[in-house]
Order: C-alpha cells, then structure tokens, then sequence
C-alpha cells in the first residue's frame, strides 16, 4: 500500500486562529486507522496545542511539507505559503464569491492545487458534513447571556475567550441569575441553534411553545426555540408550506414583529437566504411596546435579516448597541438601545474544544471518503478545483468572479 503523506499546517491569517484541523490524539488516531499514513505538523506558537502536544504522540514537525500529499488548514491560506500540485482542505470562503479572496482562488489554480472546501462537502442528501457551527452556537449563545448581565447590569461572567476550555464556561453559568420573567427566543435547528440548546438546556430555564410564550404569563425564566413557520407566513394568507419556503421565500413575509413586545434577547441561529423577507426590520423596532434588549445574533448577517445588526464585531470587543430611534450605533448600557453581540469567528473563543469537535467530524465523515471509497462522490463534489489547474465541474459557475480583476 502506497504511502500518504498528511500536513497539519501552521495558519497563517491574522489575526492569528488558535484552533487545528486535528488535535494531537486525532492524527495519531489517524495513523493507526489509515497505518500507510504519515503526518506531518508546520512548527506553530500560535495553536491551542503547542507543539510539544504533537511530538508526545510520535508525530514528525517540520517547516516544510513539500513532501506531503494531502495538506490541512483551518482558515483561508496564505498565497506565499500555497505548494503548488497539492490537495488542500481548508475553508477557503471563495463559494459565494467573496471578493477579498480571488486572488486566492485564482492562485489556487495557477499552482494547479485541488481545493477540497469543507464548506462544500455534502452528503448525497445535500447536507453539510462538516464545519464548527456547533461550537459557533454553544459560544454565541453564551456570550449572549455574557451581554444580558452587563446590559442590565445583573450579572458578570467571564469572557469565554479567556476560559480555558468548555468545562470552565459552564462553571461561569452558573453565575447566571435571570430574573423570573425573563423571555428569550431561539431561532435555527441546524448545528449552531442546537449548539446553542446545549448551553440553555444547562440553565435553570424552560422550554415554552411558541404559543405559551406569546399568551401565557411566567413565574420563571422561559424560551422558545422557533422554527420558520412561527415567525414567517404566506402573503397571500394560505397555510404555510416548508418546501415552498426554501424554494421560493419571496412567497412569504416576516411574522417576527408579533413576538418584540414580548422577548428580552433573540438568539439568532438561522440560514437566511437574500430573497427572503427581513426577518426584523428597522421600523419594526420602533414599535412603542418594544421589549428587546438584547440580540446575540449567532448568524451575523450584516444590516440585512436582523435590522439591529449593522457590523459584526470582535472577540476583544464583542458589544455595541443598536438605537432604534436614531438607526444608529450608540452606547448599548443606555436605555432604549438594544445591546448586540455580533462576533463573526465564535469558535476561535474556545479552540480547544472546537478544534477537537471538528477533528471528531473529519476522522468520522470525510477521511473514510478522502483515504477510502466515495461511491457518492463526495470529495469530487466538494472540491473547487482540480490538480490540472482548472475549476471542477460542479464549480464552473465562479468563471466570472475569477475574471473580474477589480
């Protein structure tokens, strides 16, 4: 059997990103699933797993990995640091044609390197195999509570940035003290909402219907996790069809509005498409009821979806407000203003435990394809880019983009 030989890249974007594609024990799980593979670690000061967490399991560090088949990163690759006729995997954020990364993508192809994105691995249903929107979830929905307690002045915890791993941020829950009625609405059922259940269901909270939370008074700290046909309905006035919705959600209109008067935070977990309506509007803030104080919005969809989110913000600074009156950013402690909490990178908040929980997902679903037999194509389908240098076939749609040279 042919020898494989793996690379664990060291990342290269700043600000630097502490999390791995594989901790330590997973690439010595690795070697002992798959025994014709090698690994090899780029030398790093930066990672959550310092390199000596590497050498313990017998693994080789070396700066280069010109010798490697297959080369894994976490984020977007620096170009100087691309080795051209390689298979990489990494999230290279080019499907969507973002403009920044072009140049990338076309050096990618100069280099004729095969770009395996693990935002386009799918299953044969369709569905993403991999990505750390769990942890994205359990993060977000933690520094919204973070938020909560510094709005109203309740309540400290410590940034989960400077917790050490998960097991700490769930010592700091338990410093949460919410008062009797407080109303929170969960939005999402893919891998960030249910990662953020994983942190409400530790809370001395309960789980209302959409209905009980609307109509219903409270003597403790409710949620409700809401699905798409609680908060959007068919214009037309006709029942509302799931399917329809995720292929024509210009059919439809947000419903949100009803529940504004009645929640104190919205956690934002959901995919949003751009024909669909706005889900919070600005004018739907201004309502004279409006109870909102907080939004945590997991899904960072900048001045679109939820009115109130107009930037994402960062770890180091991870809060602002939103005034409704104004439309425009002020002081969040300030009454009347909604405190928002839009950072767009959660999991590097808890790289330990968000490098581990992808790792679990790529030793589970995609080395058994990239090592083994794909009889669904999976690999093929989720790579952008072959080793001839050109667009693969399922991705010929970014002609365009990369002819655009603005």
């Amino acid at each position: 059997m042919d020898k494989i030989k793996i690379g664990i890249l060291k990342e290269g974007k700043v600000p630097p990103d502490k999390r791995v594609p594989l901790t330590p024990k997973q690439c010595r799980l690795l070697k002992s699933i798959y025994p014709n593979v090698e690994v090899i670690v780029n030398p790093s000061s930066i990672r959550a797993y310092n390199d000596d967490s590497y050498i313990e399991q017998g693994l080789i560090l070396s700066d280069d990995l010109s010798e490697c088949d297959i080369i894994l990163g976490v984020k977007e690759v620096n170009i100087s640091d691309l080795i051209p006729n390689k298979k990489y995997l990494f999230f290279s954020h080019t499907l969507k044609k973002q403009p920044y990364n072009r140049e990338l993508l076309q050096a990618i192809l100069d280099k004729k390197i095969q770009l395996i994105d693990y935002e386009a691995l799918r299953d044969k249903y369709n569905k993403r195999l991999i990505g750390f929107g769990r942890y994205a979830g359990i993060v977000g929905c933690y520094n919204g509570f973070l938020t909560y307690g510094i709005k109203h002045d309740i309540y400290e915890l410590k940034p989960a940035h400077q917790c050490f791993d998960r097991k700490e941020v769930e010592k700091e829950l338990k410093k949460i003290i919410l008062p009797k009625n407080t109303k929170i609405i969960l939005t999402g059922f893919g891998r960030v909402g249910m990662g953020a259940r994983e942190i409400l269901d530790l809370l001395s909270i309960d789980e209302v219907t959409p209905e009980d939370f609307l109509y219903k008074q409270h003597n403790n700290p409710v949620y409700t996790h809401l699905d798409i046909k609680d908060y959007y309905v068919r214009r037309d006035g006709s029942g509302f069809i799931k399917n329809e919705f995720y292929s024509k959600p210009e059919l439809y209109k947000s419903d949100f509005k009803k529940f504004l008067s009645e929640t104190d935070m919205y956690i934002p977990c959901h995919f949003w498409s751009e024909k669909a309506d706005y889900i919070i509007t600005r004018d739907d803030l201004k309502l004279s009821n409006l109870r909102l104080s907080v939004v945590a919005d997991i899904s960072c969809d900048i001045d679109c979806a939820i009115a109130c989110t107009i930037r994402p913000s960062k770890i180091s600074d991870p809060i602002y407000g939103y005034n409704p009156k104004t439309e425009l950013e002020d002081d969040f402690k300030s009454k009347g203003v909604i405190a928002v909490m839009a950072v767009d990178n959660l999991p590097c908040e808890l790289p330990l435990d968000a490098s581990e929980d992808f790792g679990d997902e790529l030793l589970k679903k995609v080395f058994p394809l990239l090592l083994g037999e794909d009889k669904d194509m999976v690999i093929a389908r989720g790579s952008e880019t072959t080793l001839e240098g050109e667009l693969s076939e399922y991705f010929k749609y970014l002609e365009d983009y990369l002819r655009k040279t603005e």
